[in-house]
């Protein structure tokens, strides 16, 4: 399975979740600032737990970042 994850694309021997992609990055359910988007819609946090990704799919991870 090929996923594009913020414009760098993965292979992914099955099909996974999306808290599963978030777990391999090494990202926490629990962390805060952050949004993720796949193919340009917003997933709800609390839809990451069954939102399946398929072949193809784009996620873009957005950190929320503070500055002065």
């Amino acid at each position: 399975m090929n996923v594009t994850v913020n414009g760098k694309k993965e292979e992914y021997r099955k099909i996974m979740k999306l808290t599963e992609l978030l777990h391999l990055m090494q990202i926490s359910e629990e962390e805060k600032g952050f949004a993720v988007a796949l193919n340009q819609e917003v997933v709800f946090k609390s839809n990451w737990q069954t939102t399946v990704l398929n072949d193809g799919d784009t996620v873009e991870i957005i950190r929320a970042t503070q500055g002065g």
